[in-house]
C-alpha cells in the first residue's frame, strides 16, 4: 500500500504561501504558511498533521491490540502534540482517555505501551515519544 499527498509552495518563507492536497481529497488545496506554522495564522502546518497522524495511528493500533485480547473499546480519545524546537521535532506526546469495559489497569498499561512502540507512525518518528493514558470507568 502506498499513499500520497502534495505540497505546493509559492514565494519566500515569510511572505509566501502554500497548499496541501491528499490522495483521499480530505485535504484539497488546504492553506499553510509561515504564519500558520510559527504564529497564529489561519491554515494548517506540518506539525499539526503529524500530531493528527500519530494520534490516529496510535488509537487504531491500540484498538487492534485490545481486540486481539478480547476487549472492545467504547472510546479511545487521543490528543497528539508535536514539539518543534530549533528546527527539529523533539517530541511527540500522546494523551489518551480510554473507555474499555472490564479491563484491568495492568492489562491496559501493557497494551498502551505495546501500541506506543508498534504503531507505524511511532516507528517512523525518530524522536522521543511519550504517552499519558487514563482509563475511565
Amino acid at each position: 500500500m502506498k499513499r500520497h499527498a502534495k505540497a505546493i509552495w509559492e514565494g519566500s518563507i515569510k511572505e509566501g504561501k502554500g497548499s496541501l492536497s491528499s490522495q483521499s481529497g480530505i485535504l484539497n488545496l488546504t492553506p499553510y504558511s509561515f504564519m500558520s506554522r510559527f504564529e497564529d495564522g489561519k491554515g494548517t502546518n506540518p506539525e499539526e498533521l503529524i500530531a493528527a497522524a500519530h494520534a490516529g495511528c496510535f488509537s487504531m493500533q491500540l484498538s487492534a491490540f485490545l481486540t486481539e485480547e478480547g476487549y472492545t473499546p467504547e472510546s479511545l480519545e487521543t490528543k497528539g502534540e508535536i514539539t518543534l524546537k530549533e528546527g527539529s521535532i523533539t517530541n511527540s506526546h500522546l494523551t489518551l482517555v480510554a473507555k474499555i469495559p472490564e479491563i484491568s489497569q495492568e492489562k491496559f498499561d501493557n497494551l498502551v505501551e505495546k501500541a506506543e512502540k508498534n504503531c507505524p507512525i511511532s516507528k517512523l518518528l525518530s524522536t522521543e515519544i511519550s504517552v499519558d493514558a487514563a482509563l475511565v470507568q
